[in-house]
């Protein structure tokens, strides 16, 4: 799938979001995270506002300029919530999100798809509390 500089998002209603998400968490590597101990308490604790918050501002520095500083090691496997969303659901840098998203690297993200990727680290991220 191509992309315009300025895509609109995917929908992320909960069903098709729901599907992306069972698909991505079919691959083995991505099947091993969840939320666990002091991250999960923190994704309690702070709730799904708090947490979006997190997430938007860390997607804005860590992953949405053209170019992010250490892209593929940008980021840490645990001492967030946001961070192991991002691992399970292939948000975690330009290659994955290229890969799995289709969101080009090499150019910064649009306001459009930096919502569509909060949207699917907050979706899992909400899932996994649910599911206990």
């Amino acid at each position: 799938m191509t992309y315009s500089p300025d895509p609109p998002a995917p929908d992320p209603a909960p069903r098709p979001l729901d599907a992306r998400l069972d698909a991505i968490g079919r691959h083995p590597f991505r099947a091993k995270f969840h939320l666990r101990g002091p991250d999960r308490a923190t994704a309690e604790l702070h709730g799904p506002a708090t947490l979006r918050w997190h997430a938007r501002d860390l997607i804005a520095k860590r992953l949405a300029p053209a170019a992010p500083y250490k892209d593929g090691k940008q980021t840490p496997y645990r001492g967030h919530p946001v961070f192991v969303a991002q691992h399970a659901t292939a948000t975690c840098c330009r290659t994955c999100l290229q890969r799995e998203h289709g969101i080009p690297k090499g150019r910064e993200l649009s306001r459009a798809e930096r919502a569509y990727v909060v949207e699917v680290i907050c979706r899992w991220i909400e899932r996994e509390v649910a599911h206990g």
